[in-house]
């Protein structure tokens, strides 16, 4: 019997070892219960999913469930971006979504993401609760109600639907199109076989950009790697790149809501070199007022940028749906990841890589220089940091006695570093006295250590994540 558990978004497994049909329409009933619970039953639900193996079925298969429980669904017509889904929540008064998506997974995987009425990822609590639903449901083996989909058409219980209408016009209100129109850029496009087809590429033509798209059709193996877009996933972006002195190249993840940046040299730009960038181009071109949002584990160089403008930076925990809640209560200007994800005022509380590729683009037409050049001039200006982040699979039992030895233990010194502060926001993060940091955080669903390290020099950097590697025993 598969353990169903919901990580920092939504349920993720192996497609027929645990991912099976099964246990979907486990989730999709115990999510039809939550509606139910919440008095949301008789609201849509819209139903979407990726262009990884069987995930159209996977989709059939939650629409199925959700009709027999006589809760209508708008179920995409084809595969469609995560934030497109996420959208279509507000813009129409959805009860909330069912996206089939492993995001940047390898491909193997497939998952079940569930976003609440607001367009963002579902809180703890109420992932609990469908986890101890499913729990219910797989235990006592109850025979779920289907409706097929052809009765559910006749009964208008099901609805095809295209987000990208609706979606296309919301980005056309944040994007600044005129200043990418007369720049006529260069742009090399690569949305690794995912679901950002159709749509980035789309809009920037529509802009004016000469685009040049790589891997433009469904591979449910992505090319024979997750769909990520780190640096090591990008060559034949680059080298498209440099062949055709392109002045910028842009990569979406498997469901579009990360984001990957290659300047006009072929480096790649990391996250937490690009959310900085961006919320000061927002404060040069858009001047919002509000506050900054990040995950525990990015880059202190959002907070300098925030601080050269007199804007308060909100820590939260490591996943979306923390930073969504803070958007939802306070006035808002960005939210960001050191794992690719960003949202902006005025849209949906969730990562969008489509409108971060494009921000990027703005970004490039109006300066008139490589993104590298603006990050120096950044630099100078607040202050040089230098991240990194590292990845450890140890034991089960490694990993408890290490969280013991952090929580009871913790060191006080590490080397030339003094510990000044801990934040146990999510994990263990030491902040030495000269600002330098080392995160250290045990994932919650595998055997898996993430080690993060920032400093104002490589050298000490590399101390850093040598120190890390002694405290996890690595």
């Amino acid at each position: 019997m598969a353990i169903i558990r919901f990580g920092t978004a939504g349920w993720r497994a192996v497609i027929a070892q645990d991912f099976t049909f099964a246990n979907v329409r486990i989730v999709a009933q115990a999510i039809a219960d939550h509606l139910r619970r919440e008095k949301q039953h008789h609201k849509k639900i819209v139903v979407g999913y990726d262009t990884r193996f069987l995930s159209e079925d996977f989709a059939r298969t939650v629409t199925e469930v959700l009709t027999g429980n006589s809760i209508q669904v708008l179920l995409c017509k084809k595969e469609a971006p995560t934030p497109a889904i996420a959208y279509s929540i507000l813009n129409q008064k959805a009860a909330g979504s069912i996206n089939i998506t492993a995001s940047h997974n390898p491909p193997e995987y497939s998952g079940i993401k569930f976003s609440s009425a607001y367009g963002g990822p579902a809180l703890p609590e109420v992932t609990r609760w469908i986890e101890d639903r499913c729990s219910l449901y797989s235990a006592e083996g109850k025979n779920i109600p289907r409706l097929p989909l052809s009765e559910a058409r006749k009964k208008k219980l099901v609805i095809d639907y295209d987000p990208a209408p609706m979606y296309l016009k919301q980005i056309h209100n944040l994007i600044d199109f005129k200043a990418l129109k007369k720049s006529k850029l260069s742009v090399i496009f690569d949305p690794i076989y995912g679901t950002a087809r159709g749509y980035l590429d789309l809009l920037l033509q529509e802009a004016g950009c000469k685009v040049t798209i790589l891997h433009d059709y469904r591979d449910v193996l992505y090319g024979g790697h997750a769909p990520e877009p780190s640096g090591e996933h990008l060559s034949e972006a680059v080298t498209a790149l440099k062949k055709q002195k392109a002045h910028i190249g842009l990569a979406t993840d498997g469901d579009s809501d990360r984001f990957g940046i290659i300047d006009s040299d072929g480096s790649f730009l990391t996250a937490n070199e690009i959310l900085p960038l961006v919320l000061d181009h927002l404060m040069r071109t858009r001047k919002w007022s509000g506050i900054v949002a990040r995950s525990v584990m990015t880059s202190h160089f959002l907070d300098a940028v925030a601080k050269s403008y007199g804007i308060e930076v909100r820590e939260t925990p490591v996943g979306f749906k923390y930073i969504a809640e803070l958007m939802l209560k306070e006035n808002f200007i960005l939210g960001g990841e050191e794992s690719g994800g960003l949202t902006v005022k005025g849209h949906i509380p969730e990562k969008d890589g489509i409108l971060a590729c494009l921000l990027l683009a703005e970004t490039r037409a109006v300066s008139k220089k490589p993104l590298k050049e603006v990050l120096l001039g950044l630099q100078n200006k607040v202050g040089f940091f230098y991240s990194d982040r590292a990845n450890f699979h140890i034991h089960p039992e490694k990993m408890n006695a290490l969280k013991e030895k952090l929580s009871l233990h913790p060191p006080t010194t590490m080397g030339d570093f003094h510990v000044k502060r801990i934040v146990d926001v999510d994990g263990f993060k030491f902040i030495m006295k000269d600002q330098s940091w080392i995160g250290i955080r045990p994932s919650g669903t595998e055997p898996l250590v993430r080690l993060y390290a920032e400093s104002d020099s490589k050298k000490k950097l590399a101390q850093l994540i040598e120190h890390g590697k002694t405290l996890i025993g690595a």
